[in-house]
């Protein structure tokens, strides 16, 4: 496929209302702005945040509304010890890479 085979992948916003679809971009917005550093997996991508800019419970609201419109992706919260910083992984199929990686901005 000439746009990676992307085009089997999407998202389906209509799972949520105008209200969650509201919350769900502020969150995204939040997280992907305060990306420290990212991995590239396999079947996916890692994201690293500061603790202190992202707490678990905005990146598990988040989790809650990506797996109602996304429910293909494997989605995972790490937290260090010592209040270390915080990662989200996001894997899925083979082929998903380039579709998160679309979705995610880069």
């Amino acid at each position: 496929m000439a746009d990676g085979g992307t085009s089997r992948f999407f998202c389906n916003l209509g799972a949520m209302s105008a209200e969650e679809r509201s919350v769900y971009g502020a969150l995204s917005r939040k997280l992907f702005g305060s990306i420290e550093e990212k991995r590239e997996l396999g079947n996916g991508y890692a994201y690293r945040f500061a603790a202190h800019k992202v707490s678990i419970s905005e990146i598990a609201e988040w989790i809650t509304f990506e797996r109602r419109c996304c429910p293909l992706f494997n989605l995972q919260i790490e937290a260090e010890p010592n209040d270390g910083p915080l990662w989200l992984r996001i894997t899925g199929p083979a082929g998903v890479k380039e579709f998160i990686k679309s979705e995610t901005g880069g």
